[in-house]
C-alpha cells in the first residue's frame, strides 16, 4: 500500500512536460500542473495561433490564461523533496538513438509507448493518457511506436495519404486522387490492406502445406538412405559369406562384385543425399518467408505493409514432388542371388573332375538393373525423358552454343568441337538429339580430358566416351579407338537411352518408329554426361515429351 501511495505522489508533483518533480507548480482551469516555466515555454510556442492548448486533454484557451502559483502544491512539492523521493524516470525509460522518442517530452526524451496515425506524433505513457481520457482523441489510431509516421503525408500536398490507387499501385492523399490520379481505380488504404491480408494469410497457408510436404519428403528420403545403406550392407556381407566358401577361386570376382555394390550404393546415397539437400533449403527458405510474412501480417501501418508486400508474397518455384523417385531395393537382393547362382554352378563344376577349372574362363556378371523391362516403344522411352542443356564451361572456345545453351554449331576447322551436359546422367535417362550435317552423339566421364590434341580429349578415342557418330549418309560407334560400322536408317533425330546401373548404352533413330543402331553393355564406373561433337553441321538436345 505504501508502494502505491508513494507511485500516486509521484504522478501528482511530476510535470507531464519536463517529467521532472514540479518547480514553481502552477494548476490550469481544466485541472493539470505543469511547472511555471515549463508551461509559459509552451505557450509561448503556441503565440502565433493565439490559441492556447493544455499539453495533457488538449482544451483551448482564449485568451492566455494568467498563471498563479499553486501554494499547497508547492508545499507537498517540498515536503515530499524533504524524503528524498525523485520523480525522474529509470535511465532505460529513455530514449536511445534506436528507440522512438515522445514528440511532447522537452529536454531528454522518453521511449514512446505508441504512435498515432492520426495526430502522426508518437508518445509515451504519460503524454499518450489523453488518448484514453478524451473522447475525440479515443477514435484516433494507436500503433506501436514508428519513426516512419511522415511517410504517411503526401509530399506533394501534406496531407496524410488514406487513400491506395490500385492503377498505379501507391498510397495517395485525397487531393492527389482528384488531380494527378483522377479516373484511377482508388479504394481506402484500410480496404486495400484487408484485401492484401487475406491474399497473405491465403500464401501462409500455401507455405504452411509446402513446409509439410518437403519434410514429409525429407523423412521418406532419409528413410530409403537408410534403406539403401542397409541393403547394400547385407548384400556386401552375404556376397563376402559366399565367397569364403570359394576361397582363393573367386578372390577377385569378389572384389568385383564389392566395387560394384558400392558403387551402386554411392550413386543412389548421393542421388538422395543432394535431392534431400535441396528440400531442407527450400524448407529452411520457406520458414523464413513465413516468418517474414507472419511479422508483415502484424504491421498496422498500412503504407508499409503495402509497401513491403509485393517483395514478400513472391514465392520462389517450389521443388516437384514427381523428382522423388523412391526406387526399390531390389538391386542389392539381385547381387546376392547372382552371387549365389554363380557359386552353385561353380560347386557343379567343381564336382565334375573331367573338367579343367580357370578362373581367368570364369567371369562373374553381376546386374543392378531393376525389375522393369527395358522400354521398347517410344512412349516408354519418353518416361525416362531428361531435359538436358550444355554446359558452356566444358565447351570447345569455337563453338558456337544457342537455344538457352541446347543447340550447338561450329565454323570450319576445329579441332575436338565437342561440349557436355551440365546434368549428370545416373539410373535410367532417355533424351534426343536433333542435327544437320555430321556430328557425334556420346556419353562421358566428367574427368575426360578437355584440353589439347591427345586421343584422351575425344570422343571415343579413349576408356571414358562412347560416340555414335551420325554422318549424313552413314553411322559409326566408336569406344576406346575401335570403330564399329552401324547400318540403320537415316534421320535428323537420333535418341540415348542409358541404364547406367545395368551398363546399357543404346542409340536410335527416331523417326515415325524407333530404329535400335547400336547397342552397348558394359559397367559405368561413374556418373555420366551428355556429350555433342560437331563434325560439319550443328545438333540441338530436343525437348521431349
Amino acid at each position: 500500500m505504501a508502494q502505491q501511495g508513494n507511485k500516486l505522489d509521484r504522478e501528482t508533483i511530476s510535470c507531464p512536460i519536463c517529467l521532472d518533480l514540479l518547480k514553481d507548480p502552477v494548476t490550469t482551469s481544466c485541472g493539470h500542473n505543469y511547472c511555471m516555466n515549463c508551461i509559459k515555454s509552451h505557450w509561448d510556442g503556441e503565440d502565433e495561433k493565439r490559441i492556447h492548448s493544455c499539453p495533457q486533454c488538449r482544451q483551448t484557451f482564449t485568451p492566455r490564461p494568467v498563471l498563479k502559483k499553486n501554494t499547497m502544491l508547492a508545499a507537498l512539492v517540498e515536503e515530499l523533496k524533504k524524503t528524498g523521493l525523485q520523480a525522474a524516470p529509470a535511465d532505460h525509460c529513455y530514449a536511445g538513438p534506436e528507440d522512438v522518442a515522445c514528440d511532447v517530452c522537452t529536454g531528454r526524451k522518453l521511449k514512446a509507448l505508441k504512435s498515432c496515425l492520426a495526430c502522426l506524433a508518437s508518445y509515451c505513457e504519460k503524454h499518450l493518457q489523453p488518448h484514453h481520457d478524451a473522447a475525440p482523441l479515443k477514435k484516433h489510431k494507436l500503433v506501436e511506436p514508428s519513426k516512419k509516421l511522415q511517410e504517411n503525408i503526401c509530399s506533394r500536398h501534406d496531407e496524410v495519404m488514406k487513400i491506395f490507387c490500385r492503377t498505379d499501385q501507391q498510397c495517395i492523399c485525397y487531393l492527389c486522387s482528384m488531380d494527378e490520379h483522377k479516373g484511377h481505380d482508388t479504394v481506402s488504404a484500410a480496404a486495400e490492406r484487408t484485401e492484401r491480408q487475406r491474399e497473405l494469410e491465403v500464401s501462409r497457408l500455401n507455405i504452411q502445406q509446402r513446409i509439410q510436404d518437403r519434410e514429409k519428403d525429407v523423412k521418406e528420403l532419409q528413410q530409403e538412405v537408410e534403406a539403401i545403406n542397409g541393403s547394400a550392407d547385407k548384400a556386401v556381407e552375404d556376397s563376402e559369406k559366399i565367397f569364403t566358401e570359394l576361397i582363393r577361386l573367386m578372390e577377385k570376382r569378389r572384389s568385383d562384385v564389392k566395387q560394384q555394390v558400392r558403387s551402386q550404393q554411392e550413386t543412389e546415397v548421393s542421388r538422395v543425399k543432394d535431392l534431400q539437400e535441396k528440400l531442407e533449403q527450400e524448407i529452411t527458405e520457406l520458414k523464413r518467408k513465413d516468418a517474414e510474412l507472419e511479422k508483415l501480417s502484424h504491421t498496422e501501418d498500412h503504407n508499409q505493409f503495402l509497401h513491403n508486400y509485393p517483395s514478400l508474397s513472391r514465392l520462389s518455384q517450389s521443388t516437384d514432388s514427381s523428382s522423388i523417385n523412391i526406387r526399390p531395393l531390389r538391386d542389392f537382393e539381385d547381387v546376392t542371388a547372382a552371387v549365389s547362382e554363380l557359386r552353385d554352378k561353380l560347386q557343379d563344376v567343381l564336382r565334375d573332375q573331367r573338367t579343367n577349372i580357370s578362373l581367368t574362363d570364369t567371369e562373374v556378371h553381376v546386374s543392378l538393373s531393376g525389375p522393369e523391362p527395358e522400354p521398347k516403344t517410344r512412349a516408354e522411352f519418353l518416361k525416362y525423358s531428361r531435359e538436358l542443356t550444355l554446359d558452356p564451361n566444358t565447351a570447345n572456345t569455337h563453338l558456337l552454343l544457342s537455344e538457352g545453351n541446347r543447340k550447338v554449331s561450329i565454323p570450319p576447322f576445329v579441332v575436338y568441337p565437342q561440349v557436355l551436359s551440365r546434368e549428370r546422367l545416373t539410373g535410367r535417362c532417355y533424351w534426343e538429339v536433333e542435327r544437320s550435317g555430321g556430328v557425334y552423339v556420346a556419353v562421358a566421364y566428367k574427368n575426360i580430358s578437355r584440353a589439347g590434341r591427345s586421343d584422351e580429349c575425344g570422343f571415343g578415342l579413349n576408356d571414358k566416351s562412347w560416340m555414335l557418330h551420325c554422318d549424313t549418309d552413314s553411322y559409326y560407334f566408336r569406344y576406346n579407338k575401335v570403330r564399329t560400322p552401324v547400318s540403320g536408317p537415316q534421320s535428323s533425330r537420333v535418341g540415348v537411352y542409358l541404364d547406367h546401373s545395368a551398363g546399357i548404352l543404346s542409340f536410335y533413330s527416331v523417326s515415325e518408329t524407333m530404329t535400335l543402331l547400336h547397342r552397348v553393355q558394359t559397367t559405368f564406373t561413374q556418373p555420366l554426361y551428355a556429350g555433342l561433337g560437331i563434325h560439319l553441321g550443328s545438333a540441338e538436345l530436343c525437348e521431349v515429351k
